[in-house]
């Protein structure tokens, strides 16, 4: 073209080159003018291409290009191996001349466009495809850009950043940012005339055992600390297993004139550097005058000081102790020192550093050379001294003569009982479980007063002790109090969330490196799946033109880490976080100022810029409290928050939180009624499945049917209505997603994150929902084109079927992706139509997707296990790239620890599943030569976990009753009938429940093994014989009330699997246990076999009557056991 321009580079002075680029410039010349000499030999006809252009962009589109953008539109549509979305082009004549009709994918938010009658077939086309283009536009489903990629980066939903999108690399870099200090510890005491006053708290202890005395203390502060943080409780871990429950007891205002606040002072300084900075008091003396305790101003400001209680958690400062302390030699110069020396000869120790009197030597703490150690003295040995035996074969002088090189001067000088100072530690740590407690008496020695120098007269083991837990307390303290500022923020922004406490709000801003007793782990995955459910609604409602795909990818640009991340700081939230554990050597207060002064200049030399890679050293800490935080960490936090609104608050607080942060979820009833009257569209295809089976499979009777029959079509039926299931399927997915979240976190709530994680996807996958399917049938429902898809998912429900029988794995089988989502679209389909009422599917979702939570049919990730293995082996499993080979994936997984090796293939049609195949198989080799994981399996962790009652955690929205109420909505349910699954909690039931088991299993002669004919034939009713127990199950005084429209859809054998997964029992295991009668006319009896988690000692077998069928057979005794168990109220 005579407009482009090119540039070429090449070697200076490369002949072969230059001539290349004039051969070039030839060849241009020539092009061009045959070009313009170029006349055409057809005849043209005058054709004005009409165009489309988006003002906002300036994006223009022609009808000639406008065919090869709508074909790219239709396959970027969600599609799988039996659907392939394009559009269908149909032509007819018309009187003004030709039409073109085109039909789009059904899946596609419009259906069906029509030309404009044109001169030709060609031209009518082009036409349509600019029509479509421009309505597929307009309705959303092209970008401003004309363009069907949704990766715009400004969404709607989120509020306009100044800052550039981020990416997942961004999300795992570590950035600088100050940490806050709370607002209550930084108000300073000032001189206000001859006296100030302060709020004063007493810290209680409370340990167990009671086996340490510890000194009382207060804690002072110039302004009232907030009411929650007033009386905090923090438990402290000691070694051995202790414990030391403390709690900080308001106790008015103490008054301190200008010579007790310069001792409180004093004393405070005196101690930080006994127990963080001792190697200060080897010297003769040590200056307690330092003037820089206001230079930072980041400090904090309170006084721990010895108290006295009175009566009513009164207390008053001990300062007669304080002075004391301070009177010690250490503190005053050697020149002032004189006359210090006892005048009274027989009440007086030599010690290393001159006499002192046994009253200051007592209850002191001393410094021994030797040892390099200091101790506390709390009493003197009368009735030993040097010569006392210190181990079997020396004396004491021997011993310190031989390993010391010391000749005591004294040896007849009685012995003092010494405890070693602490070395402070964090007591916020976790408690390990192999942490028993163990009850020990406090070690002592016994040490020559000439070998110890007299450091602090007073300071006695009781204060030490308290010493050693108030840094940890005051940590926990100050945590507290940024969590009380961020909750003041949030509740002063939206009302709503007035009832979050601080505990919670803390243990959203605390990470799992805190290493505390609680972390934000579990919060946040309770907040990830509402905020993809509450964000999913939002966009199901507000883009209802756009496809899956589409609002899928809208929806990851609003929950994503990256714009989580923006939001978050663009709020300041990241000053609020706790990221970095306690460390003793970092703890600053008044009287300790850090040393290290932050500011521009120095930054990065402080906190060098490799941090932002690997994290920076924890030990760093600078006046303005700067720490690493991961990107992704800050995104954590936000879903936290969320997690913790919707725990104390619910719905509104957390949709409130979200609100505030920058993400709308917001939606009105009208939009939900729209939906539902635009379901009406698909009633016309009620002839092509079965409603009423539908709903009774269901359990529920639907008031907008177009809703149960979208949810059944699949994309493949393309008839001139449009539309499928798969938006459904999106609302459906993440309503499931937190359904499920929700009883996972309410029924495991000791269970650790990452395990609840693994749970969770365990539990909310495609396969687990394709078992679901398959059990109630849905694919014989389906509404689809493809006859490949409904042989596909018939082959997948049999095998699935025999897999249960033989105990195989299912997953390993190919999933057709459609038999899952149907379940995804149904839950999406009933939560519409019940007006967004989630207790309402609550309620359904328990009955309906009880076994897919069952400990007995998760699909536990081989893959991950086999890692796991591997890694307790210092190793890492290999798997081979998959390799196709006659239209099926083969793929490979080896082991090679050094000393053994070995490996296993698999086959399947899909990479996934054999690459899960492999890796069971590789598992099970492994674990045949004596490998295990060192790290207890899901299974085994479920198993021994405590379990509570299933809860819809946070639910408090008002549904739209009018839509809910306007078609005579009914769940198909009776609470008196034998259809209905009663679900206890996972660990069996509850306590009334579990004493009616006992006394079942004491009683009953079923308690052992049943004979042949026990549950058909000795059962009674009213003392008649009762030969089927399936007769008092229909005709008893509990059978269904025709009054509430309930049906009993399910045969007894589904029922008694659902009770077992309900309760968490092993699935019931049927036989036949006897065959009877000729060939021709062969009659089976079966047993089936139940066993309780919470009795695994004990075995319920049921035996049925024989009948000519096995599957009547088996019936029979589904029903003998229901009755039993009915009888028992397990049911």
């Amino acid at each position: 073209m005579p407009q482009s321009e090119y540039a070429f580079l090449v070697d200076r002075g490369n002949p072969r080159e230059l001539s290349l680029i004039e051969h070039f410039k030839k060849d241009e010349a020539q092009m061009n003018e045959e070009i313009s000499l170029r006349k055409s030999r057809v005849p043209m006809t005058d054709f004005e291409e009409r165009t489309y252009k988006v003002d906002s962009t300036g994006a223009t589109i022609g009808s000639v290009s406008s065919v090869s953008l709508l074909h790219r539109y239709c396959s970027k549509l969600p599609h799988d191996e039996y659907f392939n979305p394009k559009p269908q082009f149909f032509y007819y004549d018309d009187a003004d001349g030709m039409v073109c009709n085109i039909i789009l994918p059904a899946n596609a938010p419009i259906h069906q466009i029509v030309s404009e009658p044109q001169p030709s077939t060609e031209a009518a086309r082009k036409d349509a495809c600019l029509k479509a283009c421009k309505a597929l536009h307009e309705v959303g489903a092209l970008t401003d850009y004309l363009l069907p990629e949704q990766d715009d980066k400004y969404d709607e939903l989120t509020e306009e950043l100044s800052d550039s999108d981020g990416n997942n690399e961004e999300e795992s870099r570590a950035e600088l940012y100050e940490m806050l200090v709370p607002a209550a510890l930084r108000k300073p005491w000032t001189e206000e005339g001859n006296s100030t006053f302060f709020s004063s708290y007493y810290v209680k202890f409370c340990p167990n055992p009671e086996d340490r005395i510890y000194r009382r203390f207060g804690l002072f502060v110039k302004e009232p600390l907030p009411g929650e943080a007033g009386k905090l409780k923090v438990d402290l871990c000691l070694a051995r297993g202790r414990m030391v429950m403390t709690q900080l007891v308001p106790s008015g205002v103490s008054r301190f004139d200008k010579d007790e606040i310069a001792a409180a002072e004093m004393f405070q300084k005196m101690f930080l550097k006994i127990i963080l900075d001792r190697r200060e008091f080897i010297t003769e003396y040590v200056s307690l005058q330092d003037n820089d305790v206001y230079e930072s101003s980041s400090s904090t400001f309170y006084l721990l000081l010895p108290v006295i209680q009175h009566d009513h958690d009164n207390i008053s400062v001990d300062w007669s102790l304080i002075k004391r302390c301070l009177s010690s030699p250490i503190f005053r110069l050697p020149s002032i020192r004189l006359g210090d020396e006892p005048s009274k000869l027989n009440s007086h120790l030599h010690l290393a550093n001159g006499c002192k009197s046994i009253h200051d030597v007592l209850d002191s703490l001393v410094y021994v050379p030797c040892k390099d150690t200091f101790f506390f003295i709390s009493g003197i040995f009368h009735g030993k001294n040097g010569y006392s035996v210190y181990d079997d074969s020396k004396s004491h002088a021997e011993h310190y003569t031989e390993l010391f090189g010391i000749h005591l001067v004294y040896p007849d000088q009685p012995l003092l009982k010494a405890k070693q100072l602490f070395v402070l530690d964090n007591l916020l740590r976790k408690k390990k479980h192999s942490e028993e407690w163990r009850e020990k008496e406090e070690h002592f020695i016994e040490l020559p007063p000439e070998i110890c120098q007299l450091k602090i007269i007073g300071f006695s083991k009781d204060i030490g002790s308290s010493l050693s837990l108030l840094p940890s307390i005051m940590h926990r303290l100050e945590s507290f109090l940024v969590a009380i500022e961020l909750k003041d923020k949030l509740v002063a922004s939206f009302p709503e969330g007035a009832e979050v406490t601080a505990n919670r709000i803390l243990e959203a801003l605390t990470t799992e490196r805190c290493f505390e007793h609680f972390s934000l782990e579990r919060l946040e995955v309770l907040g990830d799946a509402f905020l993809k459910f509450a964000v999913g609604r939002h966009l199901f409602l507000k883009h209802d033109a756009l496809d899956e795909g589409q609002l899928t990818t809208k929806r990851s640009n609003i929950v994503n880490n990256s714009n989580l991340l923006k939001l978050a700081t663009r709020k300041n939230l990241q000053v609020y976080i706790r990221d970095q554990s306690f460390e003793a050597n970092q703890f600053f207060a008044f009287g300790r100022c850090c040393p290290l002064s932050c500011n521009k200049e120095n930054e990065e030399s402080i906190h060098p810029q490799c941090g932002k890679k690997n994290g920076a050293n924890p030990e760093v800490r600078c006046n303005r409290c700067h720490h690493w935080l991961h990107n992704k960490t800050i995104a954590d936090v936000v879903e936290a928050l969320v997690g913790a609104f919707i725990v104390d608050s619910g719905f509104k607080a957390a949709a409130a939180f979200l609100n505030w942060v920058g993400i709308k979820v917001d939606f009105t009833e009208s939009q939900v009624d729209n939906i539902c009257n635009a379901s009406k569209a698909f009633l016309p295809l009620s002839d092509q499945t079965d409603v009423n089976a539908l709903e009774k499979s269901l359990g529920y009777e639907f008031a907008n049917k177009g809703l149960l029959i979208q949810a059944f079509v699949h994309p493949s039926f393309n008839n001139h209505l449009g539309g499928c299931y798969q938006r459904l399927e999106f609302l459906g997915d993440a309503v499931l997603d937190y359904l499920i979240t929700s009883y996972l976190y309410s029924v495991y709530p000791k269970l650790k994150p990452g395990q609840l994680t693994d749970l969770r996807s365990a539990c909310v996958n495609n396969t687990s929902f394709a078992d679901v399917a398959g059990q109630r049938s849905f694919h014989k429902f389906i509404i689809c084109d493809s006859p490949v898809l409904r042989e596909s998912m018939t082959k997948y429900v049999n095998d699935i079927g025999r897999a249960t029988t033989s105990k195989g794995h299912p997953d390993e089988k190919t999933c057709p992706k459609a038999l899952g989502d149907l379940v995804e679209s149904c839950m999406g389909a009933i939560f519409l139509d019940t007006g967004f009422d989630l207790e309402h599917v609550w309620k359904i979702v328990l009955f309906f997707l009880d076994p897919i939570i069952s400990i007995s049919k998760l699909h536990l990730n081989p893959i991950r296990e086999l890692h796991e293995l591997c890694q307790s082996y210092n190793c890492e499993p290999q798997f081979s790239s998959p390799v196709k080979r006659d239209g099926k994936f083969v793929v490979e997984a080896k082991f090679d620890e050094g000393k053994f090796s070995t490996s296993a293939s698999a086959i399947n049609m899909s990479g996934k599943a054999a690459k899960r195949m492999a890796a069971r198989q590789l598992c099970e080799r492994l674990k045949a030569q004596g490998y295990k994981s060192k790290s207890k399996s899901l299974e085994e962790v479920l198993s021994t976990s405590e379990k509570t009652e299933a809860k819809l955690i946070g639910y408090d929205e008002t549904p739209c009753y009018k839509t809910a109420n306007s078609g005579g909505l009914k769940v198909v349910e009776n609470s008196q009938s034998d259809c209905d699954t009663k679900v206890y909690p996972l660990n069996g039931m509850s306590s009334s429940n579990h004493h009616t088991v006992s006394r079942a299993i004491r009683d009953h002669s079923l308690r052992h093994k049943a004979s042949e004919n026990r549950v058909a034939k000795t059962i009674h009713n009213n003392g008649h014989k009762v030969d089927s127990p399936a007769v008092h199950l229909n005709n008893g005084p509990d059978a269904d009330s025709q009054g509430t429209g309930a049906s009993c859809s399910t045969s007894a054998k589904s029922r008694l699997y659902e009770l077992c997964a309900a309760n968490c029992w092993k699935p019931p295991l049927f036989e036949c246990c006897k065959e009877t009668g000729p060939s021709h006319l062969r009659e089976f009896a079966y047993k089936v076999v139940v066993k309780m988690e919470e009795l695994p000692n004990e075995t319920f077998e049921f035996y049925g009557e024989a009948r000519t069928k096995k599957k009547e057979a088996a019936e029979h005794a589904a029903q003998g056991a229901l009755w039993y168990l009915k009888q028992e109220g397990l049911m």
